[in-house]
């Protein structure tokens, strides 16, 4: 269930009967021609898909993340670590008061690593709770399927292009865009980046077939399903 849909009363009831919660983490950021809201769309998205038949609550995306490198595309916000972990932080320890013990961080930016870090600093702190953080997108089934479909797959390429993160009306190039160096990049100020990256695509095709994107899309939901079944320790 999404938290935003039912109200206070509804998880106290669910409390009664079950401590498990799910907390997406996404970033706005650029992704080419694809919306500035990709790693928030996907992340709350998959987590609500995966816990439905299970009846377990995924709290509102943390929409913000950690992504300084692409400060200079119109749009891109990003937080700094030390206020980032300390909001990661003050959620867990929000749940933790209300009752809730089993916590699945479904992460859908990989810059947003250093809250899987706390996870584990926040359990040593916190006995008998445990936190699993879950990067949805190279988790190893769903990783491996979309190295199936094709093996040249980056930030803001076809991988991420599904049609519920589509812009109405943007165009995208037909073509194969090659890969970037990734190391490279890692040492450019946001600037530098931008030039560096033209329109964001890190490399690859910009789209592949729906049914190939929903393929993927399946993978995932039950590879996320299975990680809030458990088993927890």
């Amino acid at each position: 269930m999404r938290v935003s849909q039912v109200n206070w009363p509804e998880i106290e009831a669910y409390l009664k009967t079950d401590d498990r919660a799910i907390l997406p983490l996404g970033s706005t950021e650029q992704h080419a021609g694809l919306s500035l809201s990709v790693d928030s769309i996907l992340s709350e998205r998959v987590a609500a898909e995966a816990a439905e038949p299970l009846g377990v609550p995924v709290f509102p995306v943390l929409a913000y993340g950690l992504t300084p490198y692409f400060l200079a595309y119109p749009g891109s916000i990003s937080i700094r670590i030390e206020t980032y972990v300390r909001m990661v932080r003050d959620i867990l320890d929000s749940l933790k008061r209300q009752g809730f013990k089993r916590i699945l961080i479904v992460n859908g930016h990989g810059g947003n690593q250093p809250a899987g870090s706390l996870a584990i600093e926040w359990m040593a702190d916190n006995p008998g709770h445990s936190v699993k953080f879950h990067n949805w997108w190279n988790a190893p089934e769903t990783f491996a399927k979309v190295q199936e479909i094709d093996p040249v797959a980056s930030h803001a390429s076809w991988m991420e292009n599904f049609p519920w993160t589509r812009v109405e009306g943007a165009q995208l190039p037909t073509q194969m865009k090659p890969m970037i160096d990734l190391s490279l990049m890692r040492m450019m100020d946001p600037d530098k980046v931008r030039a560096f990256l033209g329109d964001g695509n890190f490399g690859g095709y910009y789209q592949k077939p729906d049914d190939d994107m929903q393929a993927i899309w399946n993978v995932a939901v039950a590879e996320t399903r299975a990680l809030i079944e458990g088993p927890w320790a």
